[in-house]
């Protein structure tokens, strides 16, 4: 029928707006920043870096492998990879980012780093309100302003943070288990070795003298 499209149009367009009047659900506005919607757990925006314990310089997951930089599309990742070791907050000696920055005025929100990091370092924030007079300085991230917790990261997305500490807590499971049964093997062949009897050295035969010549 012509114009029906218009009628099923005009009529969702009805039914919204007599529903505002008795259904929050139907507003179809908010007096925004005094009101705020909530946000979608999938929602994401830039990249930050996750930290764990409380001090985001020695808890900092990434340890400057630089994929994600390599990986970007748009090239708004630079990162500089630490001459020397510090230990993270689990004590493990590794390499850090001595620098790592983030344009966000470039970055295009494509997720590409989270996807390639392989130690769920770096996640997407869902943070929008970032305007500033400065195009430069203030777009420009350094690790400290990108650095925030796990805590953080568990409550923007718990679901994906859930999975993620589930599935490094088993890694770190298998890992002190490997290590203790690397560590017993060496002290079991440590004993053994200390356990065997001694070979005893046998004192060399002396020569026989020559024969005296007949004459």
């Amino acid at each position: 029928m012509l114009g029906e499209a218009i009628i099923k149009g005009m009529a969702v367009t009805a039914k919204n707006f007599l529903g505002s009047y008795v259904s929050e659900e139907r507003l179809p506005t908010i007096e925004y920043p005094e009101q705020r919607q909530p946000l979608k757990e999938a929602v994401r925006n830039f990249p930050f870096l996750v930290y764990d314990g409380d001090d985001w310089h020695k808890g900092m997951r990434c340890v400057a492998c630089q994929i994600c930089e390599k990986e970007c599309p748009p090239k708004c990742i630079y990162i500089v990879k630490s001459k020397d070791k510090k230990p993270d907050y689990m004590g493990k000696a590794q390499f850090y980012p001595a620098t790592f920055d983030i344009d966000v005025s470039v970055c295009m929100s494509c997720q590409i780093c989270v996807e390639v990091c392989p130690f769920e370092a770096i996640k997407m924030d869902n943070e929008f309100e970032l305007s500033t007079s400065d195009r430069f300085g203030g777009l420009l991230l350094d690790k400290q302003k990108l650095a925030k917790s796990n805590g953080y990261y568990r409550h923007i997305h718990p679901t994906e943070a859930g999975e993620v500490d589930a599935r490094l807590a088993a890694e770190k499971v298998k890992a002190e288990a490997k290590a203790k049964a690397d560590a017993e093997a060496k002290a079991k062949a440590a004993a053994a070795a200390a356990a065997a009897p001694k070979p005893v050295s046998t004192p060399a035969t002396p020569a026989a003298p020559p024969a005296a010549p007949n004459g």
